[in-house]
């Protein structure tokens, strides 16, 4: 006879926070600056697959992985081991000056991803998400020898200046700060969910394309003076929305008509969590430059530039980093890359991670789609893969932020870590080895906290 494995499911010892974790917030509230948020009254001490226990014993189930970084989950024994073994070796060297196998296996690795016949890529290694935007920003002025960058309104690009002055979604990011950087300018992102410029669902994106071709080049931007339009292929920060399937591809053409390289920010979105490795490759398109951080290392620090060769034309000491590419987050990357292409394979999770990615977050997108026929206030469930954006309206169809907090709030007080998006939004950004079962019990969980409002 067959015993079945019981589901695990959170395990709350204490109120929260318990009186270790009261103590280390408050200590981390005297020394710690000011700036940073701390939504939620949680001190990690440990973690396992897709869960994390606090200082307290409390344990819960992961939705959110460190914004969309911990991949592979919480001390995955292949990432972990890679990690031990590069650090036994070497933990840094700096690669500006001195080439390292192990990042020139993660080059080639990355572009085999993104080359089509007859197309070679290149890679910059930075430390950051930020620091990925920075360097293409440079590279494309560098290369065009044009000044003007394009950007889009909900997109979130960094908070170093460059970068800052690319994101558009929030204005508590930018108050303060000013002057930024100069020759910027935004565009609205094409959101069927809420479109604008008068247009409807299915016309947003080309509403999109004529603002930008028909006003801003006509009287505002010489399209001659762009040299690069940024965008995130599914919006992240903003409210994890999915663009028209032909936008891409239309921006695309529009960028070749006027000499304008297209650059694809896939710091959110990429490194399989959409079920391809980068998000973009739903649709048929290709961009000039790519970024991606966040979950490329399961957690390290690393982010990469790729440019197609024919773009990557800066000379030696043009762009550097001391820690960029730093070998021990390099081998945890290759190790991740290991379980997202099924190199390795992770027990429960199919082939790869992506195709995990795929399976789960369908279901969740079905049984989502089934809440929202349970709660009115739920407007919009969007994503792809395990990249899903739920939105929250009142009864007149607006944004409603404040039932959106209420909900993120009750699905923390019974176990379930997540965050918030957008206006109104929320995100489900679990990491890639989540399982069915374990996404039914987060679905269990959203829906008792959802009967709570």
């Amino acid at each position: 006879m067959t015993i079945a494995t019981p589901v695990r499911r959170p395990v709350l010892k204490t109120p929260l926070p318990g009186p270790k974790a009261a103590e280390i917030l408050a200590r981390d509230k005297t020394h710690l600056s000011t700036s940073y948020m701390r939504p939620f009254a949680f001190v990690p001490d440990h973690g396992e697959g897709a869960w994390l226990t606090d200082v307290d014993g409390n344990t819960m189930l992961d939705f959110m992985a460190g914004i969309a970084v911990s991949t592979t989950g919480y001390n995955h024994p292949h990432v972990t081991k890679a990690i031990a073994e590069q650090a036994g070796k070497f933990m840094h060297v700096c690669l500006t000056d001195f080439p390292q196998a192990v990042t020139t296996d993660l080059a080639e690795r990355l572009v085999r991803h993104v080359e089509r016949p007859g197309e070679k890529w290149r890679v910059f290694f930075g430390n950051s998400g930020a620091e990925a935007v920075e360097a293409a920003v440079k590279l494309a002025r560098h290369h065009t020898g044009r000044s003007h960058i394009i950007s889009t309104l909900g997109s979130f690009h960094g908070r170093t200046y460059g970068a800052l002055t690319l994101t558009g979604s929030k204005t508590k990011y930018r108050r303060g700060f000013g002057p930024l950087m100069p020759n910027v300018s935004h565009i609205p992102y094409p959101n069927p969910f809420r479109p604008a410029l008068g247009a409807t669902p299915e016309t947003v994106g080309d509403a999109v394309l004529s603002y930008l071709e028909d006003t801003l080049f006509k009287t505002v931007i010489p399209a001659d003076e762009v040299a690069a339009i940024i965008i995130e292929p599914l919006q992240g920060e903003g409210g994890y929305i999915v663009p028209p399937a032909d936008f891409l591809p239309k921006l695309r053409a529009l960028a070749d008509r006027h000499g304008i390289l297209l650059i694809f920010d896939e710091v959110q979105a990429g490194m399989g969590r959409s079920g391809k490795f980068l998000s973009y490759q739903h649709f048929d398109v290709q961009p000039d430059i790519i970024t991606m951080a966040k979950g490329l290392a399961s957690g390290m620090p690393i982010s990469a530039m790729l440019a197609k060769e024919s773009v990557m034309t800066w000379t030696p000491g043009t762009h550097g980093s001391t820690f960029g590419g730093n070998p021990v987050a390099a081998a945890a990357a290759m190790a991740t890359l290991d379980l997202l292409d099924g190199t390795v394979k992770h027990p429960g999770c199919g082939e790869n991670l992506m195709e995990n990615a795929r399976v789960v977050g369908d279901f969740l997108m079905d049984e989502f789609w089934k809440l929202r026929a349970e709660f009115p206030f739920i407007g919009d469930v969007r994503g792809k893969g395990l990249f899903i954006g739920v939105e929250f309206v009142d009864a007149a169809g607006g944004p409603n932020p404040k039932l959106r907090d209420a909900a993120s709030q009750a699905m923390f007080e019974r176990g379930l870590l997540n965050l918030d998006c957008g206006e109104s939004a929320w995100r489900l950004s679990p990491p890639l080895i989540l399982t069915k079962d374990e996404a039914a019990v987060g679905l269990d969980i959203v829906r008792d906290a959802l009967r709570s409002l």
